[in-house]
């Protein structure tokens, strides 16, 4: 009886949450009508279509150039936005028999829930060159090697790529239209592509503005806690495959290598090699993809100058927005003019506690924050989270079925800023290969509260984590106190039955509660939203724990915990 009562109290399914049919509708919506609009390039804007520009090994690479149409007016050499992508450079809005713009796909199935404003030469994630041009700015837009017109066949996230960029800048600060100065801005893999080329420290590029990138492919994206992704992560290389001639196939290889051993290791950027300025856009809204690899970027690189722009707003409603436009104009006239129009503070950061209520915007020095009271809250067995540790107990749950959840209320207004930690003594039963995925949400009379979250979901919830258990050995290079993180290079199969002790590091988040409002911590051994493309977080997929039992136990000398940022009240 009393098994039967702890088990009511304490089993979730997180993926089953009120509100669907409504965000469905809402979708459907943003789906036939994405909140988009697209302007002409005026007359004032000169475009220089496919200029070529030779690599030392004989390859072509070609270009869009936008510059003033009186280039040669009183202004004098322009400094020079790049951005380079494998997309295409020249797929941009068109106008219909009809009149209307078409758009590009994701636009409609990764709705915005706010307006986008872009001229008809915006190519996907770019800078938009009219914008930068009336702000006195030359745009270049690269094919990269294998992709657009651009010759050759390319390599995401190679060395050759970053070569090759540096190149074009090199190309770019000894034309007479430019003063020698270049910096890079894009989103996604436009911001990605910036970081190899500024580890080779290319002496023209003097600033790199990558917009929400991830900085390892292994633990960011593709297999995110040891757990392969095969939902965007798929559909992302077949479409790269179809936009590029590329040399390999990045899908095939990373079955080989199901570690993150010197292969993987030889996609990702030695961010310490980053000596350039830069202002790393780290958003809480994209935690499947670019968050947690943009704040490593923000804090690992060899910069001197560093800035971030954390938000956690639908990801290019704020890039192509007037407060983030407002940061990568002040910081660019810095660095590529020499003028300062604004303070740019090291961090900007954005504390909301609905997805679409900024409750605050301020200036912060570091992160995490330095006066961060990192407060953890232990485990019970009867589903609650209190900061009183637990002499003793456990709580066991189906790997596929169930969730397992605890909640914590908070007596007075607190906020949650930085990255949590979840440390948990985990034994299995029955369970090949298990794997544990957590969530954290915000609940208000006992209703989730959605925030904005990845690939344009609007039901996302303030932080998530991950990890498959036989690759749970930390790296103690990397781990810091309260960020651990796994090396991925050895496995270690769990012993069925046997106790062991796991760190889930969580995604960084900045969330105010209300007195009275709680917190919610699932453990699952499957993702914890549905794929439903309607109402769910399509097309995101973890490859789940295939069965058996999970029990999460603690006792005095073996606590099992959340621990959560929180930062005092001023």
């Amino acid at each position: 009886m009393r098994e039967a009562a702890v088990k009511s109290q304490t089993l979730d399914k997180p993926w089953k949450r009120p509100g669907g049919a409504a965000y469905a509708i809402r979708r459907v919506s943003a789906f036939l009508r994405p909140p988009v609009e697209v302007y002409e390039m005026p007359a004032e804007v000169h475009k220089d279509a496919d200029i070529p520009v030779r690599m030392r090994d004989g390859v072509t690479l070609r270009l869009n150039l936008f510059r003033p149409a009186d280039h040669e007016g009183p202004q004098g050499p322009l400094p020079v936005i790049l951005s380079a992508h494998p997309y295409g450079k020249d797929a941009v809005p068109k106008k219909t028999r009809f009149g209307r713009w078409s758009l590009n796909p994701q636009y409609r199935i990764m709705n915005q829930s706010e307006p986008v404003r872009i001229s008809d030469q915006t190519s996907w994630e770019a800078p938009d060159p009219v914008w930068w041009v009336q702000q006195g700015y030359a745009v270049i837009n690269l094919d990269t090697r294998g992709g657009g017109h651009s010759e050759g066949r390319g390599d995401l996230f190679s060395d050759q790529e970053a070569d090759d960029i540096a190149q074009v800048i090199a190309w770019a600060a000894a034309q007479p239209w430019s003063n020698g100065k270049i910096a890079m801005l894009g989103v996604s893999y436009l911001a990605i592509s910036q970081y190899k080329v500024a580890a080779l420290q290319p002496p023209a590029l003097k600033a790199i503005v990558p917009w929400e990138g991830f900085s390892d492919a292994y633990r960011d994206f593709f297999t995110s806690g040891g757990i392969v992704e095969n939902g965007f992560a798929r559909v992302w290389l077949f479409l790269s495959s179809r936009a590029a001639r590329l040399s390999t196939n990045l899908a095939v290889e990373r079955r080989k290598h199901p570690l993150r051993d010197d292969w993987w290791a030889g996609l990702s950027p030695d961010l310490s090699r980053i000596t350039v300025p830069i202002l790393e856009c780290t958003s809480f809204s994209d935690a499947n993809l670019h968050s947690i690899g943009s704040m490593r970027a923000f804090a690992r690189s060899g910069s001197r100058q560093r800035h971030a722009f954390a938000h956690r707003g639908p990801k290019w409603a704020t890039f192509y927005g007037n407060e983030a436009r407002r940061h990568q104009l002040a910081f660019l006239d810095k660095h590529l003019r020499g003028q300062e129009s604004m303070e740019i503070p090291p961090m900007r950061l954005e504390i909301r506690d609905r997805g679409d209520h900024v409750v605050e915007v301020r200036d912060e020095q570091e992160w995490p924050l330095a006066r961060t009271e990192w407060r953890r809250l232990h485990l019970q067995a009867t589903g609650v989270l209190s900061t009183e540790a637990a002499r003793e107990g456990a709580v066991t749950f189906n790997l596929r079925r169930d969730a397992v959840a605890f909640d914590h209320h908070f007596p007075e207004d607190t906020e949650v800023t930085g990255p949590m930690l979840l440390r948990l003594q985990v034994a299995t039963s029955g369970a090949r290969d298990p794997r544990i995925l957590v969530g954290v949400e915000k609940r208000v009379a006992h209703r989730m509260v959605p925030f904005e979250g990845s690939y344009g979901y609007g039901r996302d919830r303030i932080a998530q984590g991950r990890l498959r258990l036989a690759l749970r050995e930390l790296d103690p290079v990397l781990s810091t106190p309260h960020q651990p993180e796994h090396t991925f290079r050895t496995a270690e199969p769990l012993v069925d039955g046997e106790a062991t002790e796991i760190l889930i590091p969580l995604s960084p988040s900045a969330t105010l509660f209300r007195a009275g409002e709680s917190l919610r911590l699932m453990i699952a051994g499957r993702y914890l939203e549905p794929r439903n493309p309607l109402f769910g977080h399509f097309p995101t997929h973890y490859v789940p724990s295939s069965s058996g039992r999970a029990i999460i136990s603690w006792d005095a000398d073996h606590p099992s915990y959340l621990e959560i940022p929180v930062i005092p009240r001023r």
